[in-house]
């Protein structure tokens, strides 16, 4: 009986975790915000141009920044 209390206890704590997550979770098919999508967008261009550029290190770390601020 002493056993069973904890047990019992963990149980209930170990479900309510289970509910909690699976109401918190996102739809896999939700789809992303606008905000983020524009970023995404800003980055993928920044990076083709940084590329054509065949910019490495430094040089390529102070163009994406620049060319980043540009498109916000």
């Amino acid at each position: 009986m002493h056993k069973l209390i904890p047990l019992a206890a963990l149980a209930v704590a170990l479900s309510v975790g289970a509910a909690r997550a699976a109401t918190d979770a996102k739809p896999a098919g939700a789809a992303p915000s606008e905000a983020k999508t524009a970023q995404q967008s800003r980055m993928k261009t920044c990076n083709a141009d940084a590329r054509a550029k065949d910019l490495k290190g430094a040089d390529r770390k102070a163009f994406m920044s620049d060319c980043l601020k540009k498109k916000a």
